[in-house]
């Protein structure tokens, strides 16, 4: 069974999906908090690619150019030089950027970003 287990008032229940049920018995849903990813050094938070990508080109990134594969090109991608493994991924839409491609950042450049709830 997959789910949240909740005890409240000495009864237990079984929440399926926290996210479209409500956790707490009052019947509103919680809400997640929306994330965004800041550069430590200036305390900025990243809004568009052209900021994100000149962060990275400073700490030693560079645009992965591929003319390969059709999907390569749905993608935003940089690496830290060729004799690492090292890849960072991103949709090609900021759109599409999403909490996971944040912390895929944070994870590779733990110094200079972090994710944090939106204000």
């Amino acid at each position: 069974m997959a789910g949240v287990w909740v005890f409240k008032d000495g009864v237990t229940r079984l929440v399926q999906n926290p996210l479209t049920e409500s956790v707490d018995g009052t019947g509103s849903v919680a809400q997640r908090q929306k994330k965004v990813l800041v550069y430590l050094p200036t305390d900025e938070t990243i809004s568009n690619y052209e900021d994100l990508e000149e962060k990275l080109l400073k700490l030693g990134w560079k645009p992965y150019l591929d003319g390969g594969d059709a999907a390569v090109h749905q993608l935003r991608q940089y690496h830290k030089s060729s004799c690492t493994l090292d890849l960072i991924s991103l949709p090609h839409n900021f759109a599409n950027f999403k909490t996971m491609h944040m912390y895929g950042i944070v994870v590779k450049n733990r110094n200079a970003f972090e994710v944090r709830d939106a204000a």
